[in-house]
């Protein structure tokens, strides 16, 4: 089995490498720019690691229906790579890696509709 750490490397990396085009256009704009198709980066984190796609999953069905909103890939792909990546999304891939449905549940009810600072 893959360690949460590895499983949070491979997600950053992956983030890292869909914007790596944006960039090489500045060094003063933020890492995470644009958008990628949603369906286009779910796919990606299911190859990479299907817990991934199913915590991200996860986190968005959240997000809709707390926020009543849905999430853009860029803000995923920010959540994701930001610091150390928010630490509810990474707790919903943990809890999608142990196959803990219990502990899903009750991360999806803390979904904040306001993004904090990375750290």
């Amino acid at each position: 089995m893959t360690s949460l750490a590895s499983l949070a490397s491979r997600v950053a990396l992956t983030a890292f490498a869909v914007a790596l085009p944006a960039l090489a256009q500045t060094s003063s704009e933020p890492a995470v720019t644009g958008d990628v198709p949603m369906a286009d980066y779910l796919a990606l984190l299911q190859q990479i690691s299907p817990a991934a796609h199913q915590g991200a999953q996860a986190y968005l069905q959240a997000h809709d229906r707390r926020c009543r909103r849905s999430l853009s890939s860029r803000e995923l792909r920010q959540a994701m790579a930001e610091g150390d990546g928010d630490p509810l999304l990474m707790a919903m891939i943990r809890a999608s890696h142990l196959q803990d449905g219990p502990g899903l549940t009750r991360l999806a009810e803390q979904v904040a509709c306001t993004r904090k600072a990375a750290r």
